[in-house]
């Protein structure tokens, strides 16, 4: 990695702007906040249910998973097979040039695993049948998808929310399972009328008709969290009410806390816990859900997007009307439009799907590289393209927020992607904390680095994302990766990106995509930092520390080539 970036994270925040660093110490102040409200709200539940309640909930849910985990387990075991084939091989040779004895013990070994895959396919065979790979396969992927979707239904809006963010995780669930639990996106029950109305009175302190002039009470959308009414104010503005489940901060607090036990369990045993950050998972979940279970903290995160994008007239984000908005009712502008992935209605609108999907994609590199805030649930029912074609939208209580060192590195790896620096790109994946505590970086760059030889030697445009995945699951499976679970987030985010693009462009290709509009942003950011950088070089203020020559004649050259093509 080039000096440049490798500064220390006062010279980062600098090079990000007063504004930014500003917004960090109050990121800060505010998670740690939200952090203790868990812990208290957590505590609370537990005292309230009692052990024996957390012991039946810890059953259920160690049901759930436990058949999910062997659902899973027996699917992938053909691919752990031949790795531990590879292994084997490689054992029978040093065990050959020990002697006699070592042969003996590796003979011993090498019995029982065969004893135990026969085992393990035979149950396989016992329970599944037909392989995955056949028709009857696929169809019992559908079948195991949608009876795990119900029992997360049936758990409650913790695990709706969970399968939410599973359906993202590619690395971790086959394609069927992704597929049923995207649904869950928009396909949740509502709760009851009474229940709705009680809520509303009881946050806004006064009578539900002195509060509206109408309020049309069949939900126009049910969320795992919440549900949205349709009403309007005696002033005569449309408004959308969202409304909060009852009893929903004390139930995903028992949840987490029965959850706690089941990660700390898993920590005890690491062979179930090979390629997932489980327990920083977790932290990252809860501090996620009890923001979005806050609606005043989710209006505030919409009025601190509406600041970041006021200078973009194709974006809009809905006015909040404070006078109607406490913890657990946020009262907004009603939008109408179109859904992102409405094809027909766009086109019948005169509005093109591929420039929605292009400035969808523009608006992510921003919150990215540039403003370190993101929308973290894209899915196209909180995206809505207006009839005047700007692009709105909804649903706050899931956002994400990148320190500038984070940003500093996804800005350097892109810069590698860019110019195909393959040795870099995998110092950056390391950086990025990709690989497990503990382990040599110098033992698997040989694999990653071949990997990223053979898919940069591509154009973009020629990239089998399909592939290239594939290949992917084979080096995290066979080797010491996992995804960080800062990066949880940023993956569901990027990925879902990635899912509308395909739908509103078959020819779609997101570093395609991205790439004039991250080279302008990169360019500026990195513009500023070099600005800065000289600045103290030239007064002194960096002591001998050298200039990155090489990196500074990149960035002209990239600069040139910008005006140029301008």
């Amino acid at each position: 990695m080039s000096m440049l970036i490798e500064r220390s994270q006062k010279e980062v925040v600098l090079a990000l702007g007063a504004r930014n660093e500003h917004a960090l110490s109050r990121n800060g102040h505010e998670r740690d906040e939200l952090r203790a409200r868990a812990e208290r709200a957590i505590a609370r539940a537990v005292a309230a249910r009692g052990v024996w309640r957390a012991r039946w909930r810890t059953c259920q849910i160690a049901w759930v998973l436990g058949w999910l985990a062997l659902c899973l387990f027996l699917e992938n075991y053909d691919a752990r097979a031949r790795y531990q084939q590879r292994v084997r091989l490689k054992q029978r040779e040093e065990a050959r040039r020990r002697g006699a004895v070592s042969r003996l013990q590796f003979w011993s070994r090498d019995l029982g695993a065969r004893a135990r895959d026969l085992l393990i396919r035979a149950a396989r065979a016992v329970l599944f049948g037909a392989r995955s790979a056949s028709p009857g396969g696929e169809a019992r992927l559908v079948k195991q998808a949608r009876w795990f979707k119900q029992q997360l239904i049936r758990l409650g809006p913790t695990f709706i929310k969970i399968g939410q963010a599973l359906a993202t995780r590619a690395d971790l669930l086959p394609l069927a399972y992704i597929r049923e639990l995207e649904t869950l996106q928009d396909q949740v029950p509502p709760f009851a009328v009474e229940q709705a109305r009680a809520t509303l009175e009881g946050e806004l302190g006064r009578g539900v008709e002195e509060a509206f002039a109408e309020v049309e009470w069949t939900p126009i959308a049910a969320a795992s969290l919440g549900q949205v009414h349709r009403a309007k104010l005696h002033t005569g503005e449309d408004v959308a009410v969202k409304i909060q489940r009852p009893h929903l901060e004390e139930t995903v607090s028992f949840d987490i806390a029965v959850l706690r036990r089941v990660v700390a369990f898993l920590a005890r045993h690491p062979q179930l816990n090979e390629n997932a950050d489980w327990s920083g998972m977790l932290d990252e979940f809860t501090e996620t859900i009890f923001e979005e279970m806050d609606y005043v903290r989710e209006a505030q995160n919409a009025d601190r997007f509406r600041e970041n994008f006021q200078t973009w007239r194709a974006v809009h984000v809905p006015k909040i009307y404070w006078t109607h908005t406490t913890t657990r009712v946020l009262t907004m502008e009603f939008i109408r439009g179109t859904k992102v992935t409405d094809l027909e209605a766009l086109r019948a609108r005169r509005i093109s799907p591929v420039k929605v999907n292009r400035l969808l994609v523009r608006t992510y590199l921003k919150q990215l590289l540039e403003d370190g805030f993101f929308h973290a649930d894209p899915h196209p029912g909180n995206l809505l393209v207006m009839d005047d074609g700007r692009l709105a939208f909804f649903d706050f209580g899931m956002v994400g927020r990148i320190t500038p060192h984070l940003q500093s590195l996804m800005v350097d790896a892109f810069f590698h992607v860019i110019n195909r620096e393959v040795h870099a790109l995998a110092d950056d994946l390391f950086k990025l904390n990709f690989l497990k505590p503990g382990f040599d970086p110098e033992f698997v760059r040989p694999v990653i680095e071949k990997l990223f030889e053979k898919h940069l030697e591509l154009k973009l445009g020629e990239v089998n994302f399909k592939e290239l995945t594939y290949e992917l699951a084979d080096v995290v499976y066979a080797y010491p990766f996992r995804l960080p679970a800062n990066f949880t987030y940023i993956m569901r985010a990027l990925m879902t990106l990635e899912g509308i693009g395909l739908i509103t462009d078959p020819e779609f290709n997101f570093f395609d995509t991205a790439r004039p509009y991250a080279k302008r942003l990169v360019l500026q950011r990195e513009g500023r930092q070099l600005r800065r950088t000289l600045a103290a070089k030239i007064l002194g203020r960096n002591g001998n520390e050298p200039m990155d020559w090489g990196r500074i004649w990149k960035l002209t050259k990239w600069a040139a080539r910008a005006y140029l093509e301008s």
